[in-house]
């Protein structure tokens, strides 16, 4: 599998400017997004929080979406070493644009033990992902003009088994089947692969949270924004092979949305977990545009 441009775009990314100690600079993604993709701004905390420790994979990280991040400078990352203890090593960092803290995640890593292991949770049956529309084949069928974000290329290829909303599909209860895996072959790193699994866990969770309802339920069109993002690694993982996002959104309530997912390879191993909430409002009222 060659490397997509926009593969060795994501490696650019997650190759922080170390600007001085525990200061990293990052870089943005083109496209027309008005706003930073909340994957990419996590994926390179994650990564800011790996260039401080050695010799020890990240387990864990809780974050918290703040503002909305400006695609036209770039994030400063600040690391905070809170801890390095005999098996955990425990990492804060800040990005911040404009003299402002847009998000922050605290990053757990731990030393590689070897202990009891289960898994209790099954892969849901899915069609092959070579079977499934990609993402730009769906895409293609919007009207010229909607959603421009969806269309060029993308360092993620995403199969999902049911069209999401904002590609076509029609509101319905139930989870969410999305296939996924690089556009390229990635760096051999461990640790790069979990970022770039950090990357692509942002993608389609919202939509997950939508989907019962549409993009224009009973009280108007939404407007959707990621508040927090948890994301637990249970295993090494390749991400440039493919895995499944099974994924599900139990509960809204509040103008808000709680959706899970569970990360498995093709032969069924869960790899990782995630856990998002995020804003769920319905236009045409004053504070739309703040979060």
């Amino acid at each position: 599998m060659l490397c997509t441009r926009a593969m060795n775009g994501l490696v650019e990314l997650l190759a922080l400017e170390e600007i001085e100690r525990n200061i990293f600079r990052g870089k943005n993604e083109g496209g027309q997004r008005e706003r930073l993709f909340g994957g990419q701004v996590a994926a390179q905390a994650l990564a800011a929080a790996g260039r401080t420790v050695e010799g020890r994979p990240a387990h864990s990280l809780h974050a918290y979406f703040l503002r909305p991040g400006d695609p036209a400078i770039p994030v400063l990352y600040t690391v905070d070493r809170i801890r390095d203890g005999q098996s955990f090593t425990t990492r804060r960092v800040v990005a911040v644009q404009h003299g402002q803290a847009i998000f922050s995640v605290a990053v757990s890593f731990q030393l590689r033990e070897v202990g009891y292991e289960h898994q209790q949770l099954d892969m849901p049956q899915a069609p092959p992902p070579e079977s499934l529309p990609t993402w730009q084949e769906r895409a293609s069928a919007l009207p010229q003009g909607t959603f421009p974000w969806t269309r060029g290329e993308r360092p993620i290829d995403l199969r999902h088994v049911e069209p999401p909303t904002f590609l076509g599909g029609p509101p319905r209860r139930g989870g969410n089947l999305v296939w996924f895996r690089a556009t390229g072959t990635l760096p051999e790193d461990p640790f790069f692969h979990r970022c770039a699994l950090t990357y692509a866990s942002d993608m389609s969770l919202l939509d997950t949270v939508v989907l019962p309802h549409g993009r224009s339920g009973p009280l108007g069109p939404v407007m959707m924004a990621s508040l927090d993002h948890a994301l637990w690694f249970h295993r090494d993982v390749r991400v440039d092979d493919w895995l499944l996002y099974a994924q599900e959104s139990p509960v809204a309530t509040g103008a808000r949305g709680f959706a899970r997912g569970s990360v498995f390879t093709r032969a069924g191993e869960l790899v990782a977990s995630v856990a998002q909430e995020g804003l769920m409002r319905p236009t045409g009222r004053p504070e739309d545009r703040s979060l």
